[in-house]
């Protein structure tokens, strides 16, 4: 039974190990190839690590307006994750936890929405966009992501597992609904909030679909447009554009990192902190 036991281990190891590196190597292979000349890029034979490392890529990718486009994508990133857990998780409890006549519908709305892709309500969207005056700036990019529906979705099913006990008893102590929110209800759903706002902010970072509709002058694109901008018709420059993704890459990486301890919380662990 130990052998077997001992054996199953292995192979579980090894099982991890080899995704590990099935889902690292194109990470690898993005940061060596910011560093390899062009003519090393586009070899048949591959060259697995940069023996002649140079800078000139990152010296072309910082020629572009890169720190414009990144500022844009930080922008619209930050301020569409803040909005989205703001509104979501007001939602999520009233839902939840709050009765009123036309709550079912009104999800069933939302569960609805999750289900229709972004080009069948582009057109619409567009219209009210140009409407408000908001066509090629930030703001075109950041408030229809305010409504988001998954993010409604989730926090909904957090704020089910919400006593109610605990908000009757806080109702009772003379504490006013948004005391019971900001001192109840946002410490139990703290990991919900972590997760929804990291979700929030990769799905904002990497959106590219809505941001190339609503932009138009290059000043006003982000890091996603910017580095598909560098990719010409008839050349293209690999290093230079492995730079500019993995530039990208590392304001996600650094976000997951900060936000992983709260996504990893207990409920109840964030109600006893709180």
């Amino acid at each position: 039974m130990k052998t077997k036991t001992k054996l199953r281990k292995i192979l579980s190891v090894l099982a991890l190990a080899v995704v590990a590196i099935i889902f690292v190597f194109p990470f690898y292979w993005i940061i060596t190839g910011a560093f390899k000349i062009q003519e090393v890029t586009i070899l048949e034979t591959p060259q697995w690590f940069p023996l002649e490392p140079t800078f000139e890529n990152w010296i072309k990718l910082f020629k572009n307006p890169t720190l414009i486009w990144l500022r844009n994508s930080f922008i619209i990133s930050i301020s569409t994750m803040i909005l989205v857990c703001i509104t979501a998780s007001l939602a999520g409890y009233a839902l939840a936890k709050k009765n009123f006549r036309g709550k079912e519908i009104i999800f069933g709305i939302f569960v609805a929405a999750m289900a229709l892709p972004k080009q069948v309500i582009l057109v619409p969207l567009v219209q009210i966009v140009n409407q408000w005056g908001f066509h090629n700036t930030l703001l075109a990019c950041i408030l229809p992501a305010v409504g988001f529906p998954f993010g409604i979705f989730l926090m909904k099913q957090f704020s089910e597992t919400l006593p109610r006990e605990l908000l009757e008893a806080a109702k009772i102590d003379g504490c006013s609904e948004i005391g019971i929110f900001i001192k109840i209800v946002l410490p139990l759903v703290k990991p919900g909030v972590a997760a929804l706002g990291i979700f929030t902010f990769i799905t904002s970072w990497n959106d590219y679909f809505l941001q190339l509709v609503m932009l138009v002058e290059k000043e006003k694109l982000t890091m996603p447009l910017g580095v598909a901008l560098m990719q010409q018709e008839f050349t293209t420059n690999y290093g230079v554009l492995m730079a500019g993704a993995t530039l990208a890459c590392i304001p996600i990486i650094i976000v997951f990192v900060l936000f992983q301890k709260n996504f990893t919380q207990g409920i109840t662990m964030g109600a006893v902190k709180g």
